[in-house]
């Protein structure tokens, strides 16, 4: 099995202005002179961690990291001033411009693949190969397996009685509009309580084994914030996406080289997304992770991620894929 490469510190950082009021971080790490990979994270609104810079081979790669509008090192915090997916889309090909690159690879998870294959839709010329981890194609039936009674909440019933217990729904609300509600309601307490109850119920449900690490990070006052403003904005809005958008796009990104790697005990995003996904990009890989959740730093699915790097680094500097 192999372990994620050792912690590197980023050669350089910048910060961007973008739409205004918003000013995104970004930093580079790795080989300046290497394959160009951008790392698109999760949330939206979880924010980068330095540990994501050891999915690839510091050698080989130069790794691009970039907080999303509102969350980690970017500016404003939880800032919800268009806030959208196709501003985000923009975001990323003003990076790639600004750092002067003609092609890179995406490797996003969870809401990094939602994002990852809208940029990829969007601009597939500007991308070399994808690695996609824990399909999210941000669908109704999506946010109702996680936030709804009948879902993960009959595999999670006791992590889900802190979750709905944490505020009380107003009549015919669905709990994600009860949460964006609080979440932006003028109750500074009651907008912590449900911070830490939203990124709580899903850093419980996002490993096969419990893992304190996640949890911090989740819980991480700064963090819970901006993923569940973020979040429950995003959700409440659909993802900012037209019905079935992604997989009716897919012709356009068909013959992009890609991974995708997911669990099969994935309960934030259930296997149905990545086998769907799968069935409409024949020049993917899909591996099945059999004893692994949701969490890209669960051991298999590290492995396979390292893997699945180095694989793409071999197909484009003129191998084969190896899987």
């Amino acid at each position: 099995m192999l372990a994620l490469f050792p912690d590197i510190k980023p050669f350089k950082t910048h910060q961007l202005p973008v739409q205004a009021p918003h000013i995104l971080y970004v930093e580079e790490s790795g080989n300046p002179e290497g394959i160009p990979v951008v790392f698109v994270h999760g949330g939206p609104g979880a924010g980068c961690s330095p540990k994501a810079r050891s999915f690839f081979d510091p050698e080989r790669y130069r790794i691009i990291l970039f907080d999303q509008r509102g969350c980690g090192h970017s500016e404003p915090h939880a800032c919800l001033q268009d806030n959208t997916t196709e501003a985000l889309v923009a975001d990323m090909e003003a990076i790639r411009e600004h750092l002067a690159i003609d092609k890179w690879v995406v490797f996003g998870g969870s809401w990094g693949s939602t994002l990852g294959l809208v940029y990829a839709q969007t601009h597939p010329a500007r991308v070399a190969a994808m690695i996609l981890r824990g399909i999210f194609l941000c669908r109704p039936t999506e946010l109702d397996w996680f936030y709804s009674e009948g879902g993960a909440s009959r595999i999670f019933p006791d992590y889900w009685r802190d979750f709905s217990e944490a505020l009380c729904r107003q009549s015919g609300e669905s709990w994600i509009e009860a949460y964006h509600r609080v979440l932006h309601g003028e109750n500074e307490l009651a907008r912590m309580s449900a911070a830490k109850a939203w990124s709580l119920w899903e850093a419980r449900c996002s490993t096969l084994r419990p893992n304190h690490d996640v949890e911090d990070h989740l819980l991480n006052a700064h963090t819970a914030v901006s993923m569940s403003h973020i979040e429950s904005h995003y959700f409440i809005n659909q993802g900012f996406l037209k019905e079935n958008q992604i997989l009716a796009a897919m012709p356009s990104v068909a013959s992009i080289p890609g991974i995708i790697v997911q669990g099969r005990y994935d309960m934030i995003c259930p296997l149905e997304s990545a086998v769907q996904l799968h069935a409409l990009w024949p020049n993917a890989e899909l591996h099945i992770i059999r004893d692994a959740g949701h969490s890209a730093f669960e051991p298999s699915i590290a492995d396979a991620l390292v893997k699945a790097s180095n694989d793409v680094a071999d197909l484009l500097s003129g191998g084969e894929l190896s899987y």
